[in-house]
This record gives structure tokens, sequence and C-alpha cells, in this order.
């Protein structure tokens, strides 16, 4: 008996259901995701991926609404009930070390306004199971609008609140590398994936809550625009996102740019001429200057890509190459608070370091510091927690370090910035400029010959005083004399940073 008809009728059934999945077949919600400048979540999914690479599953799943909606209707409306997943490729021409597989998760915000549904839960857990299985970086678009309230045909479940798709986000911390990207609204259970990734993406057009407005107007806290509710830049001040994105094009473009860090070795694009960095300091030690311009003539060209810009400032964070290599920068900005490390600056530091260890990345920490932030102020921003918890996440660093200082290297904050002791980095070495000490120079002349300045009268007597004692405190902490003293590796050239930084992230 022939079974060719048969075939024929299930191979064109097969084909209509994947069809309808497709954004050729959903026109409608197509044309408004393209009304509102945004791309449909295919069109990031094809555009983050290498061609041809994806494997999907779950493509044929609806909501679970087959009580209250036609057959016909579901599999348009709610098309893979509203999140693409799968495995694929990314940057697989870029990667030397052949480590390009990833799993995806791709949020549809054209389905239900990407709610989190009974089948769309069980699709996460699947793909979070496969990634840990087989050890897959993974990438999340997040846009969405939380729990779904609509899934009528779930019988066994009251709130939903076993759901074990967060827990499982979670477990994958620090067995992969995750990246999340988000454009548009992003409210409650889509934020806090978003929100749980180790490197956030968003657009500008973002706006991120861990509640909706319905949710926060039946919480009786007022009536807000969804715009109002955690907009970009509000996040990017608060340290909430990592990367700002222009748009959905430039945040796949970021994110593949950002996974490679996590994939591995590239071939090396080159640096500029190293005898460059023998003149970017300034001749006065008092003046301050933009460390991201000694970045960039260290590391590979355009490798540097910065994390968090705007939020704890004294610190620049960033994820960077040096002849083709992923490494984790930490950086002193002594145009902030003279490079004092403050709250924000010792959080930032100390995910810095997190995301270094959970990504397998040396740390290259470039330290100009007078130290931590004292005062009353800092106190009551809960220093006294914050700034010593910089010492135990630095503890816990197993990838090289190397501890480079460009200038300044005063008190605790100066430890703190390598590890916890000039004695834990693979190298701790520091240019000609360098200086050391238990705290900067003027306030220890200011404390330590507090009674010698004082029997000086007022004037210009005692600023000279106070002027010869500094330079004195200057010449004994010079970095020659520390680098004798056996409390640093030893002084470089600054043209020799990059053969020094090479050596010390290949081995602990």
């Amino acid at each position: 008996m022939s079974t060719g008809p048969i075939q024929t009728d299930a191979q064109a059934h097969l084909d209509q259901a994947i069809a309808e999945t497709l954004d050729a077949a959903r026109t409608a919600a197509q044309d408004k995701r393209h009304a509102k400048g945004f791309r449909t979540a295919r069109e990031n999914l094809y555009d983050l991926i290498d061609d041809g690479s994806f494997i999907e599953y779950g493509q044929l799943a609806v909501a679970a609404q087959r009580g209250r909606r036609d057959s016909a209707s579901l599999r348009i409306d709610t098309a893979a009930d509203g999140v693409i997943t799968g495995t694929a490729t990314v940057n697989a021409e870029l990667i030397t070390n052949s480590k390009s597989d990833v799993a995806v998760a791709i949020y549809d915000y054209s389905v239900l306004a990407g709610t989190q549904g009974f089948f769309h839960h069980q699709k996460l857990d699947r793909i979070f199971d496969l990634a840990e299985r087989d050890h897959l970086p993974f990438v999340m678009y997040t846009e969405g609008g939380g729990g779904r309230p609509g899934d009528t045909d779930v019988k066994v479940s009251i709130a939903g609140l076993n759901s074990t798709s967060f827990s499982r986000w979670a477990g994958l911390t620090g067995k992969v590398p995750r990246v999340t990207v988000n454009n548009g609204y992003c409210f409650a259970g889509n934020a806090a994936l978003f929100g749980a990734g180790d490197v956030r993406i968003a657009t500008k057009s973002s706006s991120i809550g861990m509640a909706g407005p319905a949710m926060i107007e039946g919480g009786g806290l007022g009536v807000f625009h969804p715009n109002e509710i955690g907009p970009a830049n509000t996040l990017c001040n608060a340290g909430a996102i990592d990367i700002l994105a222009e748009d959905e094009a430039h945040a796949t473009a970021l994110a593949k740019c950002v996974l490679s860090y996590a994939q591995g070795d590239i071939i090396s694009s080159g640096a500029p001429e190293q005898t460059a960095l023998r003149s970017i300091l300034p001749d006065n030690r008092r003046m301050a200057y933009d460390v991201r311009r000694v970045m960039t003539v260290l590391f590979d060209h355009q490798s540097v890509i910065e994390l968090r810009p705007v939020y704890g400032r004294a610190v620049v964070t960033a994820l960077a190459r040096i002849d083709g290599h992923p490494v984790a920068v930490i950086a002193s900005d002594c145009r902030h608070l003279g490079g004092a490390i403050d709250v924000d600056a010792a959080r930032k530091a100390g995910d810095m370091m997190t995301l270094a260890k959970r990504w397998q990345l040396p740390i290259v920490s470039l330290v100009d510091t007078p130290g931590f932030m004292v005062g009353p102020d800092s106190e009551a921003m809960g220093a006294a927690k914050v700034m010593p918890e910089l010492f135990n996440t630095a503890a816990s660093v197993d990838t090289p370090w190397v501890g480079l200082f460009l200038r300044r290297g005063y008190g605790l904050g100066a430890m703190a910035l390598v590890g916890g002791s000039f004695d834990f980095p693979t190298i701790t070495a520091s240019w000609p400029q360098g200086e050391f000490g238990g705290m900067g120079l003027e306030g220890a002349v200011r404390l330590g010959f507090k009674k010698e300045l004082e029997a000086v009268p007022d004037g210009e007597a005692r600023d000279a005083l106070y002027e010869k004692l500094v330079a004195e405190m200057y010449e004994k902490g010079r970095a020659t004399e520390a680098a004798a003293y056996l409390e640093i590796d030893m002084v470089i050239d600054p043209a020799e940073s990059r053969q020094v930084i090479l050596r010390g992230i290949q081995k602990r």
C-alpha cells in the first residue's frame, strides 16, 4: 500500500504550521513593530546568529488558551507562545577556538505583549537545561510585560509561583556566560530575567521595571505611563544597565561583541605605537587625565568596551583584548573624586571582579587612586560594608591578575583594586611616575606633621614647609623605592606594558 499521499499531506501540514510562526505569515504584527521603528523578534534573531545555524526548540507551541481561542488564531496570534528558543552559533568566523555554540531566547512582544505563559516557561526551562548540560553561553532578549493571567487552560496551578524558570536561569550563574538585551517595555518577570544577566544591554527606548503600570496602579501607588517606569537613562545612572545602545541593531551588534569576550581569543587587531604611553600622563602629578586614553593605546585596536560609564565614575570597568586575548579591566579615573573609590565605584569594581570570575577572564587593574573615599557622607552610604566586600570578592577570583600602577597607589583602596594585597596579582608593576603610601601624601603630611606645621606661622612659611614635607614623602614613596623594598615586583618602561601584561595573564 502506498504511503506517498499520507507523507505528502503530513509534510504539507508541517510546512504550514512552521510558516505560521514566521514573519511572512504574521504581516500585521510585523507592520506594527516596524511602525514603531522596532524589529521583529526573528529579525533580531537572524541578525544575532550565524546564517543557517539556528535549531529551534518548541517552535509549534501556542498559548495555553485553547478553551477561549480557536486553533487558527492561536497559531498566528500566539506563535511559539511568545518566546523563540534554540541553539545556534555566533561569531563562528571570529573566534579562533571554535567555541561559537550558544543558546538563545528571544522574547516576541508581538505575541501577547511578550508575556510569560505556561508553555512559554516550559520552553525556557528546556533551553536553560540544554545550556547548562552543554555549557552554552546564553543570549536573551527580554522585551515583554511579565506574567500572563490569561492562560485559562491551566487547571493545575493557582498562581504559578512554583515556576522554575527564574531559579534555573539563576542557576546558570557562573556556569555559562549570560548576555541580556532589551528594547522597549520590560516589566516584572521579564525584568527579573534581564537584571539577572551577567552583562545587560538596553536600547534608549527601553523602560525596565520590576512592575508594570497595571501592577503599580493596582497597588495604589499611582498611575504612570510605561515610559515613566525605569527609563534607560535613569537605570544607567543607577548602574542597572551595563551598555546603552541606540537601537536594536546596535544592541545586537554589541551583544555579539560582548559575547566574543566570553567565547575566547581572536586574531589580534594590533595596537597603537606603545611609545606614546611614555608621555601620556601629565608632568604635574596633581593634574588629572583621562585613563581611557591610556586604555585606547594599551589594548588592541577598537577592543575596549566600557561597562556602566556613568555609574561609579571613579572607576572605569571594561572588556578589552591584548594580543587577541580577552581581559577584564578595572581602571582608576582620577577626573572623578581624584580617583578616590566611593561606594558606587566599589560596587562597580566588585561586580567586574565577579564577572571576570564567572567568565574566566584575566583581570588587568590600572591604578591611580588616593584610596577609599572617606568621611561621614561616605559612611552614611554604607562604606563600612561595601568597601570591605571588595576584599571578599577579590579573594574568590581564580584567574590571572595584573596590577599596573600608573601613578598613585595609596591605602586600602589601592590594595582593593589589585585583589586585596600587592602580593595578590601575578605581576604587580608600576610606571616610573608611581608613588605609594599608607595614605595620600598631602593627608599624611597634614596628619603626621601637624605639630611641626602649627609651630610655623600661617602663610608663606607654613606653605613652604608643607610643600617641602610633601616632596620628601614623595621621594620616599617613589615607585623605585617601593620596588627596592619589594612592595611591588617591578618598575617598567610604559612602552613595555603590553608585554608585561601578556606575561602576567598567561600564568598564575
